[in-house]
């Protein structure tokens, strides 16, 4: 298996361009990003993990600046999104953004997507609730288009563009790999329309199994799989390892420099087997 991190960058905790350095030094071969443009002080949307929201999520840094600048320090580490999220994006702007990311790290971009919890940080932004999974999908499509043609266009429902030239174009081709997060059939339909990996989240290392083995009924036997904010301890590790994922990307807390890189630390002592 391949080991990775999955964390929120913050105004407070470790930054990119010595965390980045920190995983390549340490044999971790990727760090995944989450994304929250903002939190809305009215709190209606249950956090999904119980109980009140951590502090962390007020505070995330923008994903694509912080790893340009974890590209800047590194020279082999995958950098990815976990999860942008694409119903809060401009599809145009994004396209950019990704492509720029994969052009200056020389092609190590990966475009972590799901569709969001937090209902009120969706509508600040234009989107409805309801629509988020068409709108995500359309946008997605159309970011594929911006990627790979000279001349894009697009027109559906919510994106309407005519012919346009956006660039750069990714040094990817056809373009940097999706991973698509989520645990629903639409998933695993999306995985198999536009998707690289299905990108879990949550999903106890027990009840895994059989939601691979779904997957892979929709989207295809050699579908990759990268467990995001996955547990490090010993019998979580058998697991993932048993089933055949691909990369786990361990949940790393959100704390000062000293602390997180003791806590890397921890993490190679308990992956140590599985390399």
């Amino acid at each position: 298996m391949k080991f990775g991190v999955s964390t929120f960058l913050t105004d407070e905790g470790i930054g990119p361009a010595t965390l980045g350095p920190a995983l390549e030094e340490r044999g971790f071969d990727a760090l995944f990003l989450a994304e929250h443009t903002h939190i809305p002080v009215s709190r209606e949307t249950p956090y999904p993990g119980g109980g009140d929201l951590p502090r962390m999520y007020y505070r995330t840094l923008d994903p694509f600046v912080a790893l340009g600048a974890a590209a800047a320090a590194t020279r082999s580490l995958l950098l990815g999104t976990g999860i942008a999220l694409v119903i809060q994006r401009d599809p145009i702007i994004t396209a950019k953004e990704v492509a720029t990311l994969d052009l200056i790290s020389g092609g190590r971009a990966v475009f972590g997507v799901g569709a969001g919890w937090n209902r009120e940080e969706m509508r600040n932004h234009g989107t409805q609730p309801r629509n988020r999974g068409r709108l995500m999908d359309e946008r997605i499509r159309a970011i594929i288009e911006l990627w790979t043609h000279e001349e894009a266009e697009f027109h559906g429902e919510f994106v309407d563009f005519a012919p346009v030239i956006c660039r750069p174009k990714p040094v990817q081709r056809p373009h940097p790999p999706i991973y698509v997060g989520g645990g629903s059939e639409r998933t695993f339909a999306r995985v198999a329309e536009y998707g690289s990996a299905w990108m879990p989240s949550g999903v106890p290392p027990k009840e895994l199994g059989a939601q691979i083995d779904r997957m892979k009924e929709v989207a295809g036997a050699d579908t990759p799989v990268a467990v995001y904010a996955a547990p490090h301890d010993r019998e979580a590790l058998d697991t993932y390892a048993e089933l055949g994922v691909e990369r786990v990307l361990l949940y790393l807390p959100t704390r000062a420099e000293d602390e997180t890189l003791r806590t890397l630390d921890k993490y190679i002592e308990a992956t140590a087997a599985y390399r």
